[in-house]
């Protein structure tokens, strides 16, 4: 009863947080009493909603936690449950209340009822701690088992990675994530929905009903003694048999207990592969398809019996219950290693610090013994130094007294140098008087010299005024004649100046006449087009006939304004006029 009070405590805490809406952890006393009222009418228990009212009659209807809602669960539900009751329809109950909360299923690739039986191997695997969660060990062995049903090849490599992932996320699933990976297909990719949907039902046949083994068989009668085909399925207590796989019309029971056994048949009546279970009550006669199946079905029978006479719970659930065994003995090992590292780890940092304190013991001591020698080397240095300024002091002794004689030496020789200096200037001295007696002789001689040249300098002088004032006179007779020759050149100029003048106004007059003979050809070529074109217009559109006159019969010469008003003399003496007057302007220019 411990196993499945822990069971049935799983759906429950699925609809207890189903219904804490806010995610406070706490739900409405109303809310509960509904709860409360299912429970018990699924699990089959007379319900008291007195008692759930005394219960909680200190929180006025306000919410209640769940642990304040364990105890009333324990004492009125499920300290009276039975093994009366359908435990898949208890579970529906609660799947009922959480599942629409939690997951969608319009994009996953199973149904409803896949989803539930996925909810239900959830429950049945996840740890025995709250909130439920299902580890990467158990989900290994759901997806290995979910594969194995599907006929399906295990990828291991991609179940690592998954893994790998998981382990950077958190480690573990919550049921409304494993419903969504198995119903996602990702490690069912090439299986169709109703090979996983077949899958899904194998497994949770296995792990939640307790299904060891199924498959037709033939059954003798006990009363007709025929031989009929029947669907078997076998269970950790009893083999129940059907018409037919979809379990819809039941048959019959074959309980088994620590007292029942299997045996062999040989072949008899036609039929083969036979075997029989003896139960305390009667006995069946069975036929399985061939002699693997046969040896199969007898090995799981009498795998049911002997953990029935063992006391021990079905297979899944023990296999369950050593995979937890085992990892916690894991992790108790796990945490005694941990243990010794974290003693190895303390031991080796004493032993760290001893060894510090003694290479901090070896660099004083080493420190002292530089210090010494620091100490001896000081004092050594310090004799060297005394003794160097002591040599140093009598080095500088004896240079001052050498200094000192090198000085009056130099003085000495001084004294000599100028001794003999003033020898050499009294000789320079008598020189000097020599050449100033010399000098006053030259100068004497100079002086006389010097009278000559003057007398002789006064008398060229009179001589250049005389020929000075001659050439004055010279002079303003040539600035006469000049001013005269200047004055004749003025005049020249201003007629050159008069003529070019009036050279340019012959110039312009010139250009005048050519502008304007210019123009008054333009105007007879205009005037002669004009007149050109108007003839041709009365020509051409009045038809004008000319007139016909009487007058000389000889050849007119005809000008731009019609027969000439002159005779031919007249023109020749025209043209000879107009000949000259252009010669004279050309001339002229």
């Amino acid at each position: 009863m411990g196993l499945l009070r822990d069971e049935l405590l799983k759906s429950i805490w699925h609809a207890f947080t189903a219904l804490d809406v806010d995610q406070s952890g706490k739900v409405s006393k109303s809310q509960l009493k509904v709860l409360s009222h299912n429970l018990c009418t699924v699990m089959k228990i007379p319900h008291d909603p007195v008692a759930l009212e005394q219960h909680f009659k200190d929180d006025d209807e306000g919410p209640v936690s769940n642990q304040g809602y364990m105890p009333y669960l324990n004492r009125f539900i499920l300290d009276k449950v039975r093994d009366n009751f359908d435990i898949l329809e208890f579970n529906n109950v609660c799947w009922t209340l959480c599942f629409k909360k939690n997951i969608n299923m319009s994009h996953l690739l199973i149904s409803n009822d896949d989803a539930f039986k996925v909810w239900c191997i959830f429950n049945f695997l996840s740890e025995d701690r709250y909130p439920l969660v299902i580890i990467t060990e158990e989900i290994e062995y759901f997806l290995r088992k979910l594969m194995e049903a599907m006929g399906g090849i295990w990828n291991q490599e991609r179940f690592d990675d998954y893994k790998l992932m998981l382990n950077r996320k958190q480690q573990c699933l919550i049921a409304w994530e494993l419903i969504e990976l198995v119903g996602m297909g990702h490690f069912s990719k090439g299986m169709n929905r109703q090979t996983l949907s077949m899958g899904i039902s194998e497994v949770f046949q296995e792990l939640i009903l307790d299904v060891l083994r199924q498959g037709y068989m033939m059954k003798k009668g006990h009363k007709r003694k025929n031989w009929t085909e029947r669907w078997f399925v076998l269970g950790p207590n009893s083999m129940s048999y059907y018409v037919s796989e979809d379990l819809t019309d039941k048959k019959g029971d074959i309980l088994l207990d620590r007292n029942c056994c299997v045996e062999s048949l040989p072949d008899k009546e036609g039929k083969k592969c036979l075997f029989i279970v003896k139960c305390s009550d009667k006995s069946f006669e069975i036929s399985a398809s061939d002699k693997k199946r046969k040896q199969e079905w007898i090995q799981a029978i009498q795998t049911c019996i002997q953990l029935l006479r063992l006391g021990l719970p079905s297979p899944h659930l023990e296999a369950r219950l050593r995979r937890r065994e085992l990892r916690q003995k894991q992790q108790a090992e796990q945490g005694e290693l941990e243990e010794r590292m974290r003693l190895l780890q303390i031991a080796n940092e004493n032993k760290h610090r001893q060894l510090e304190s003694m290479r901090k013991k070896l660099e004083e001591a080493a420190a002292t013994a530089t210090l010494e020698e620091q100490r001896r080397k000081q004092t050594q240095t310090d004799l060297q130094d005394r003794y160097r300024t002591d040599l140093e002091r009598e080095k500088m002794v004896r240079q001052q007294m050498e200094e000192q004689v090198a000085q009056k030496s130099s003085e000495l020789e001084q004294y000599l140098q100028r001794v003999r200096e003033l020898e050499d200037m009294y000789h320079r001295l008598e020189d000097a008087l020599e050449d100033e007696r010399q000098a006053r002789q030259d100068e004497e001689i100079m002086r006389k010299l010097q009278t000559r040249l003057l007398e002789e300098e006064s008398a060229k002088r009179a001589e250049l005024e005389q020929i000075h004032l001659q050439q004055q006179r010279a002079i303003s007779q040539t600035q006469a004649e000049k001013q005269e020759l200047e004055s004749e050149r003025l005049a020249k100029e201003m007629a050159l100046q008069a003529a070019m003048l009036q050279l340019e106004r012959l110039e312009r007059e010139r250009h005048g006449a050519l502008e304007q003979y210019e123009e008054v050809r333009m105007k007879l070529e205009q005037a002669a087009n004009k007149t050109k074109s108007w003839k041709d217009k009365v020509a051409k559109h009045e038809g004008l006939v000319r007139l016909i006159q009487p007058g000389d019969k000889g050849p007119q010469r005809m000008t731009n304004w019609g027969p000439a008003a002159f005779t031919d003399t007249e023109l020749d003496l025209r043209k000879k006029s107009w000949q000259e007057r252009k010669n004279h302007n050309q001339s002229a220019q």
